[in-house]
């Protein structure tokens, strides 16, 4: 897929942010439901499920068709699901368990204490469930391991950039002004410095959400 420019708004605040995001996921489940019977997201740890928080009020709670939505993790620690590192427990208490996703719609990883077993495992579900309908999925290597992360705990598995970028709609969320200088280098690369993986993100259509804070860095700002 060539790489598309993508689309960047950048809002006054973290909560602007939370409500235009808000906004976008709604309609885009509304849209894709109507084309597609179904909506798959597939969620990072961080800061997003803070961000995503304003879909578990009025008016989202009431008006999204929550059980068509399928739930997917783009990288997790490999850590139980109940363990304070597990990005499952993290959408699950700031975001899962305030609207009506049935939880047959949700797939966490299946944890051992392996991270190649588990990343093995969950490539193999992702195939079951989805890969008929989109053909980069039918590929090997679709999820990847690590064992040595930089920062604890140092098992992590991840979706690799196949299937990444595939998505049809992807969104890249940032907030705070700590993250200035990352977010300048993504968008404005620089030859002389290796591309962040965020920039390697492709979709059909790729939106950034900044708060001005994020974005002051950018030469727009400047």
């Amino acid at each position: 897929m060539a790489k598309q420019t993508p689309n960047v708004v950048i809002l006054s605040t973290e909560d602007d942010v939370a409500e235009s995001l808000a906004l976008y996921v709604s309609q885009l489940s509304a849209k894709t439901i109507e084309e597609k019977g179904s909506f798959s997201v597939v969620l990072s740890g961080g800061t997003l499920i803070q961000t995503i928080r304003k879909l578990t009020l009025s008016p989202y709670k009431e008006t999204v068709n929550w059980s068509k939505w399928l739930i997917f993790w783009v990288d997790e620690r490999v850590v139980p699901l109940d363990n304070e590192d597990s990005n499952y427990l993290l959408a699950w208490n700031g975001f899962l368990s305030k609207v009506p996703i049935p939880q047959d719609h949700v797939y966490p990883i299946n944890y051992t204490s392996s991270a190649e077993t588990v990343a093995k495992d969950y490539e193999a579900r992702l195939k079951n469930l989805v890969a008929k309908k989109a053909t980069a999925l039918r590929l090997k290597g679709l999820v990847t391991f690590i064992t040595d992360s930089p920062k604890l705990p140092p098992a992590r598995i991840t979706f690799t950039f196949p299937v990444i970028n595939s998505s049809v709609n992807s969104a890249i969320v940032v907030t705070d002004k700590a993250e200035a200088d990352a977010v300048n280098i993504a968008l404005n690369p620089v030859k002389i410095l290796p591309p962040l993986p965020c920039a390697e993100v492709k979709a059909e259509s790729l939106t950034w959400f900044l708060d001005k804070d994020a974005a002051s860095k950018l030469p727009i700002n400047a």
